[in-house]
């Protein structure tokens, strides 16, 4: 089987193996470049709310410690600030995400306008030339 063409950035050849005729592997092949991207995209959306579920549990944890009174309340009130900035953290990560989708998928589409434009103007000039 022959192995992918695909050069990465640190001068290393890929080692996956090309599926296509174009010779590269499906993780570098243009025509899978939109699929990858949606799969990226709900992986990334999944990773919060593992952390979340993380963060729900110990904010559990902490009351229950606190009205049992196996944890004075000042260590905990410590611990519910961390548990806050790591939630600011988080929320600021997927907005950072969000944010990243929103501009690749605005590229996309001014891309795509640029291109039927000129599309457009090409053929307005070759239509005027055979008429002219």
């Amino acid at each position: 089987m022959a192995r992918c063409g695909f050069i990465k950035a640190s001068g290393e050849r890929c080692k996956g193996t090309a599926t296509g005729q174009n010779g590269l592997c499906w993780a570098h092949a243009p025509e899978n470049a939109d699929q990858r991207r949606r799969m990226a995209s709900r992986a990334a959306r999944s990773k919060p709310n593992r952390e979340l579920r993380d963060v729900k549990a110990l904010c559990e944890d902490l009351t229950e410690r606190v009205l049992a009174g196996d944890l004075l309340p000042g260590p905990a009130a410590v611990a519910n600030q961390l548990t806050n900035t790591r939630l600011r953290a988080i929320e600021q990560e997927r907005k950072n995400k969000e944010t990243e989708d929103l501009e690749a998928r605005i590229e996309e589409l001014e891309r795509g306008q640029e291109a039927q434009e000129a599309g457009a103007w090409r053929g307005a000039h070759s239509s005027n030339r055979k008429g002219g």
